[in-house]
């Protein structure tokens, strides 16, 4: 089964995503589904991800009670600037930020961290150096971006990824 089959679990949820997005259950619509499940989970065979280790639970449970609260926060914060309760306007900008983390499951977590916040994204990685660089739409001090991804997140994902 695992050779027809080598993701089930994504196989299963690529057809119940599809089934959602129709809006439908039928026959038409399951076998569709599941075609796309099925051979979209077996191209993930080319790209032959290594299974990410997770070395401390605990930390991940931390990590994911912080970014709720951080995507939270930034998103009362981006009301605010919608609002323009502060009477500012906003200034966006770039901020280069040197990484520990080597990860690359590590990275593609903090990439979905960052991105997920409102007003931020992931705008660049070098990995020979490891400068990350984000953009930020309400750039006020670079050094509190610097700190808030390398206290909070790259921390965490080391302790859970390396």
């Amino acid at each position: 089964m695992k050779r027809f089959v080598p993701y089930p679990l994504l196989a299963a949820l690529l057809t119940t995503l599809w089934l959602m997005l129709n809006s439908s259950l039928a026959p038409l619509d399951l076998l569709i589904g599941a075609a796309l499940g099925l051979s979209l989970s077996r191209l993930m065979l080319l790209l032959d991800p290594a299974p990410p280790v997770i070395r401390r639970p605990g930390a991940l449970l931390r990590l994911f009670v912080i970014v709720a609260y951080d995507v939270m926060m930034s998103n009362f914060t981006l009301i605010g600037g919608i609002l323009n309760l502060d009477r500012r306007t906003p200034t966006s900008g770039f901020v280069n930020i040197p990484l520990q983390l080597r990860s690359r499951h590590g990275l593609a977590a903090l990439a979905t961290i960052i991105t997920s916040s409102p007003g931020t994204f992931w705008a660049a990685h070098d990995r020979r150096t490891g400068v990350l660089t984000i953009h930020v739409l309400d750039l006020v001090e670079e050094a509190y971006w610097a700190r808030t991804i390398k206290l909070r997140y790259e921390r965490l994902l080391m302790e859970i990824f390396e």
